[in-house]
């Protein structure tokens, strides 16, 4: 073999293996969907959605059934309104539940849905009405924080008597 040959060859390898970790790049860090399945949109309401991101996973049961589309403020009500795209092949119930999980303490936040009992199914456009926002660490230990300041209290003891 001649030199360009080889050179020609090693530019091939080089080229496709750039690809290769491009494309594990992008599978990894969620940022592009390389399947080609239907979905349907469905919204909810949440107070408060913590650290909840825009293409973060969509888990029911612990497996993957769509993403979060957007994430948008409600000016009226004052609550953030989340879009979700669920695959068709997850079907769920109307009155199926939404609540805003955490992977692990301090891991990435993703949104959980339980099936209800209801027998007609979530559409396209469909909002779901029962939801649960994100627990925040930081109020949890403020109040905790504020609970122990209080039982030192003296007149917090006497009031108690």
């Amino acid at each position: 073999m001649n030199r360009s040959t080889i050179d020609l060859w090693v530019g091939v390898f080089v080229v496709a293996g750039i690809a290769g970790l491009l494309f594990l790049a992008l599978k990894v860090g969620n940022l592009a969907t390389f399947s080609n399945s239907q979905t349907y949109q469905v919204q909810a309401k949440f107070a408060n959605i913590g650290g909840l991101k825009a293409r973060a996973p969509v888990k029911s049961a612990g497996v993957v059934v769509g993403r979060v589309a957007d994430i948008r403020f409600d000016n009226e009500s004052y609550e953030a309104i989340v879009s979700i795209n669920i695959d068709y092949n997850y079907q769920f119930p109307r009155d199926t539940t939404a609540k805003i999980l955490t992977s692990g303490i301090l891991g990435e936040q993703y949104l959980g849905l339980e099936a209800g009992g209801d027998g007609v199914m979530l559409k396209n456009g469909d909002r779901l009405r029962l939801t649960q926002s994100a627990v925040v660490l930081e109020n949890l230990i403020s109040q905790f924080l504020f609970n122990k300041a209080a039982e030192g209290k003296p007149e917090a003891k006497e009031s108690a008597k």
